[in-house]
């Protein structure tokens, strides 16, 4: 049986299934998750979409969801009995399942677990007792979970299976009409505003990213070509809501839809929110901005919780700062535009970062996560 929650964890499992039946092809699976396990030939017991919520609200208004998502699957388990559970992050929920699997003589593999390390580490215990092996993709999260008492093991990072430009600089230009004539971008820097890919991301921070780009242009005497990447879950008006096209009359300012990792590839530095794109981006050798704002309240009740000394994973995975983090009242203009100034203009700063980076990817191994979390599995069948 395996069991996702969201997107990414579906996408990830589906790719667990396909590299555990290339190496074991009789196997047959079941469980919880969307369109990507159902693809890969998963029998889907329950739609992953009904309990993917998050906040207090939406949890609540989906109990009865969640209530029968554990109902059912709890009943597989005790009537089918299957060899082996599967839990792909959603932790709240699928450690409840692990306890029943356990019960049962199940074994567990939790495969992507929660950032224990940072927030909630009183689940390390729980997840201890629960599971029999657990892959994961953050090359410090091996030894912090090892260190109290959980049989961890670093697989890599899914990441580094899809991540790659396949466009030059010179051609993404030419591909998106950036370029006067055909090759030129003599003196012309790329700077990517990558605000995020939800609705309050876009609020907190695009006005400061777009008030940051104007002023780094006024201190430029290069031409700047400010990139920013449409996420599919937001909308051209929800960026103009924003102050997008009025600052477009003023930039030279592009909305490119699609064409992700060769946008990122082809800056010369990015100001961006945090998360995974800051993975993204590294994998990318590209030189970046990080920034995190939240609700004064929200951080507020954050800061009571979480525990850690970095928010970026660039830096967290490094253990010190490679990557510049602009936290709160800290993301303003003057900052934004001060450190990208400050990347373009120091060629030694510029290649301190580079060097930091390069070691972010030496840390984090090769490409390959589906295929040894699939020996992980395997070995417990």
């Amino acid at each position: 049986m395996i069991v996702t929650g969201e997107a990414s964890g579906d996408l990830h499992g589906s790719n667990l299934v396909k590299a555990m039946r290339q190496k074991c092809s009789d196997l047959s699976f079941a469980g919880m998750g969307g369109e990507e396990l159902e693809a890969a030939g998963v029998e889907i017991l329950f739609d992953a979409k009904k309990v993917s919520v998050v906040g207090v609200s939406e949890v609540v208004s989906h109990l009865a969801d969640i209530f029968a998502a554990q109902r059912i699957l709890r009943r597989f388990l005790a009537e089918k009995r299957p060899d082996l559970l599967i839990i792909i992050d959603l932790p709240d929920f699928n450690l409840m399942l692990a306890k029943a699997a356990k019960k049962l003589g199940i074994p567990v593999f939790y495969y992507i677990c929660p950032q224990v390390w940072a927030w909630r580490s009183g689940r390390v215990k729980t997840i201890a007792e629960r599971t029999d092996r657990v892959g994961v993709i953050l090359p410090f999260e091996e030894k912090y979970l090892k260190d109290r008492g959980v049989e961890a093991e670093y697989v890599g990072h899914p990441l580094l299976d899809s991540v790659h430009a396949d466009l030059s600089r010179a051609e993404f230009l030419r591909k998106h009409s950036l370029t006067h004539k055909e090759g030129d971008d003599d003196g012309c820097r790329l700077i990517g505003l990558l605000p995020g890919s939800r609705s309050k991301e876009i609020a907190f921070l695009l006005p400061t990213f777009l008030q940051a780009a104007e002023r780094l242009q006024k201190n430029s005497k290069q031409r700047l070509i400010f990139l920013l990447p449409l996420a599919s879950t937001i909308s051209e008006e929800e960026l103009n809501a924003q102050g997008l096209r009025e600052y477009q009359q003023k930039l030279d300012l592009h909305v490119i839809r699609g064409d992700r990792y060769n946008l990122m590839a082809a800056c010369d530095a990015v100001v961006a929110a945090s998360g995974t794109v800051t993975l993204e981006l590294a994998l990318l050798n590209t030189p970046m901005v990080v920034t995190y704002r939240l609700a004064p309240l929200t951080y507020f009740l954050g800061t009571l919780l979480i525990d850690i000394k970095y928010f970026s994973l660039v830096n967290l995975i490094a253990e010190r700062e490679v990557v510049p983090e602009l936290l709160q009242k800290e993301v303003c203009p003057e900052n934004i535009a001060d450190q990208l100034q400050g990347l373009l203009e120091d060629e030694s700063k510029m290649q301190d970062m580079l060097n930091g980076l390069a070691g972010v990817r030496n840390l984090m191994g090769g490409p390959g996560a589906s295929v040894k979390a699939a020996d992980l599995a395997l070995k417990l069948l």
